[in-house]
């Protein structure tokens, strides 16, 4: 039998992501995204797949959308990746709380179609704040956020854990740590390096002595899917790779890799704050049997056909 999955955030970068891996995975997928988009044409003639569009002040109202034929009945899993706003945009991030919310209540309407239900919500790392990096860093951190961004994510896991808790809906948190990879934007780090180092151009960066961990977005999907399946009721699970090394370290290698000289590197100070993490992924590997499988190096092979 197909299992549905709901997807919101779908066209987005790890959601796009997610939204490949479960047509792989044999599922009926509902891709929710907001008019206007300019990625709401990612996943054309696709099979087995359905996109609506709503804005996330609206998500109280997925339910309508959704095929009753698709929910009696069947398992559904539902995949709350939808975030929006800048880091310390303090209404964006309430709006992003509230949105959150409604997801959940639209979750609890398909339980009450006849719908086994799951909902897996999609923190961040941001949500630890800043931690020693002298061990690793396990599920158990006590939640330290600085940004506006941290902190909603934060309260987001808190609120959504509460009322699924009340609902009976089974309910997974998983905190993202640095994805890179398939349909990533340009403006961040990575990409933004491997485009100069192609074109020969110098590059200024921070010290770069903070630890790193780098999770090739598909592998986020792959985990973010068994996290649906297979995450235990109630449990926060860390998604990365469990490679981590100082960001200096990736760099270098990046630069080696595409015969760049590193003289066209300029290591910088430390930034402020100063966010450096070893990341557990124990409790990940252990419950659901996930193990990354795509290198920092294939990521960056990837980048050429895959950054758009």
């Amino acid at each position: 039998m197909m299992k549905t999955a709901i997807v919101t955030g779908a066209f987005g970068f790890a959601g796009a992501n997610l939204v490949e891996q479960l047509l792989e995975n044999d599922y009926v997928v509902y891709a929710i995204g907001r008019d206007g988009s300019a990625h709401n044409d990612r996943f054309k003639n696709a099979d087995n797949l359905k996109s609506r569009f709503i804005n996330m002040e609206d998500y109280d109202k997925i339910g309508a959308l959704i095929d009753e034929e698709d929910v009696k009945d069947k398992e559904v899993i539902f995949f709350h990746l939808s975030w929006g706003g800048g880091r310390d945009d303090f209404d964006a991030q309430l709006k992003n709380i509230d949105g959150s919310l409604k997801a959940m209540d639209s979750a609890i309407s398909f339980a009450e179609r006849g719908a086994k239900v799951a909902f897996v919500g999609i923190g961040s790392q941001a949500e630890y704040g800043v931690k020693p990096d002298s061990k690793e860093l396990d599920e158990n951190a006590l939640l330290e956020p600085f940004s506006a961004y941290g902190a909603a994510k934060a309260a987001a896991y808190h609120l959504l854990k509460n009322k699924a808790k009340k609902a009976e809906i089974h309910f997974v948190w998983g905190r993202i740590f640095s994805l890179i990879g398939k349909y990533e934007p340009s403006g961040r780090m990575l990409p933004d390096l491997v485009m100069k180092l192609k074109r020969g151009e110098d590059v200024s960066l921070s010290s770069c002595r903070q630890y790193w961990d780098y999770l090739d977005a598909k592998d986020a999907a792959k985990a973010i899917m068994l996290l649906g399946e297979k995450g235990r009721d109630g449990e926060v699970y860390n998604i990365a790779s469990g490679d981590y090394k100082e960001l200096k370290a990736f760099v270098k290698e990046a630069a080696d890799h595409l015969g760049a000289d590193e003289k066209l590197l300029h290591f910088g100070n430390d930034p402020k704050p100063y966010v450096s993490f070893k990341p557990s992924v124990k409790k990940l590997m252990e419950d659901t049997g996930f193990r990354a499988e795509t290198s920092f190096l294939d990521s960056i092979d990837n980048y050429d056909q895959t950054v758009r």
